[in-house]
């Protein structure tokens, strides 16, 4: 393949990824720059390549050109890791309204491709740190994001420890509740995207936004995902099945630190719930 035929692809995928975001002008136009920059191939590890379609299934290729479409593309299969669909990853950052300057944390960065995406969203002051639970994916991210001077990775968990404090935090693995660690790191006026899911790995994609004290909550839109070590119960997660059946993409909530199901609760888990907002 030529690089020409290579450009065109990833020019067309950009354009669709940043297209269906449902981002504002000026940040689609900064979103399809990154995702044309940021060679997907470059985060996937050596071809051929595992892709998930939605009519042929699982296809192997070793051309990245198949790279540039809306496909879950294989990391680990014997563990369900995956570079996740970049449609829905794009409207989940678009959601978080990266804006250059800002810090950001990624949790569950997997191999750093949408790691990228942020630090170039952010660039040229703002910063990214990665965290990654499973070593062998946390060394493969850092080498991967080596020429992003504004990114870094931890290899560790980014729920269940303090965090350094950030305007935008993003998880990538499904939660059956916010982290308080997440909580605690967002200063006033950051934003929090992470899939609140439940035991049967279904549920919703919830931006949080931080009002001085007080927690806001939209739904974004319905979503499946591998667990997050650290912040998923399985019994936590049995109510929030429950509860997630009854939210509406772009429902106004509000998210209350405590505990204890009530008639104004929608969802609620341990120390924390759910209400409509008022």
């Amino acid at each position: 393949m030529t690089d020409r035929r290579l450009d065109a692809a990833r020019a067309f995928y950009a354009s669709l990824v940043a297209g269906q975001s449902g981002a504002a002008p000026e940040l689609r136009e900064r979103m399809e720059r990154a995702f044309a920059l940021v060679p997907r191939e470059h985060f996937l590890g050596p071809p051929p390549w595992a892709a998930l379609t939605g009519l042929r299934g699982v296809i192997e290729t070793s051309d990245p050109i198949h790279l540039y479409q809306n496909v879950l593309v294989a990391i680990d299969r014997a563990r369900g890791v995956n570079n996740g669909e970049p449609c829905l990853h794009g409207q989940l950052i678009a959601a978080l309204h990266p804006q250059r300057g800002e810090r950001a944390l990624h949790i569950g960065c997997g191999t750093g491709y949408y790691t990228a995406i942020l630090a170039t969203l952010v660039a040229p002051d703002g910063r990214v740190t990665g965290y990654e639970i499973l070593d062998d994916l946390a060394s493969a991210a850092a080498r991967n994001l080596a020429p992003w001077e504004n990114a870094d990775v931890i290899a560790g968990s980014g729920a269940d420890a303090a965090l350094p404090a950030a305007d935008m935090i993003y998880v990538s693995a499904g939660s059956t509740r916010p982290a308080d660690a997440w909580l605690d790191a967002l200063v006033d006026g950051g934003r929090l995207v992470f899939p609140l899911i439940g035991a049967k790995r279904d549920g919703v994609a919830l931006l949080v936004s931080r009002r001085g004290v007080a927690f806001d909550a939209t739904v974004i839109s319905r979503v499946s995902f591998i667990t997050c070590a650290g912040a998923f119960d399985a019994e936590e997660g049995a109510a929030v099945d429950r509860g997630v059946k009854r939210l509406r993409r772009g429902e106004a909530l509000t998210l209350l630190r405590d505990g204890g199901e009530s008639e104004a609760s929608i969802v609620a888990g341990h120390r924390w719930r759910l209400v409509a907002r008022g």
